[in-house]
């Protein structure tokens, strides 16, 4: 299905979305942070997220220090799938507040554009 219209192939980038695995435990404190720096916000709605539970697994190597289990040894830990949106010109601020928040020594997360039409 191709555009009608110039104006409707139009889109611009005002948002993105983060997603990260969080430690069950971790979770409110990591949102928190989140929140302070601005994410989470959708319309006249704030402190806006969705989360679901799963599993993580992981084998710290040498030099590793994990925060949880020990080099060598394999874990398997209860996590959320956390989900937010921020503003663009956020994006440092929110990041920053992940890292300084997470307890993970390598927090894995994702960063998406979200495309929005131009009207």
């Amino acid at each position: 299905m191709g555009c009608t219209s110039e104006r409707a192939c139009k889109v611009r980038v005002v948002r993105r979305k983060l997603v990260v695995f969080v430690p069950v435990s971790a979770l409110e404190s990591v949102c928190e942070a989140l929140f302070a720096a601005g994410a989470g916000h959708i319309g006249g709605y704030e402190r806006c997220a969705w989360y679901t539970p799963g599993m993580g697994t992981f084998l710290a190597g040498e030099g590793a220090a994990p925060t949880i289990g020990e080099v060598g040894q394999e874990r398997r830990i209860g996590e959320y799938r956390l989900e937010t949106v921020y503003p663009t010109e956020l994006e440092a601020d929110v990041v920053r507040a992940l890292l300084e928040s997470h307890p993970y020594e390598e927090p894995v997360f994702d960063l998406y554009e979200l495309l929005e039409p131009e009207v």
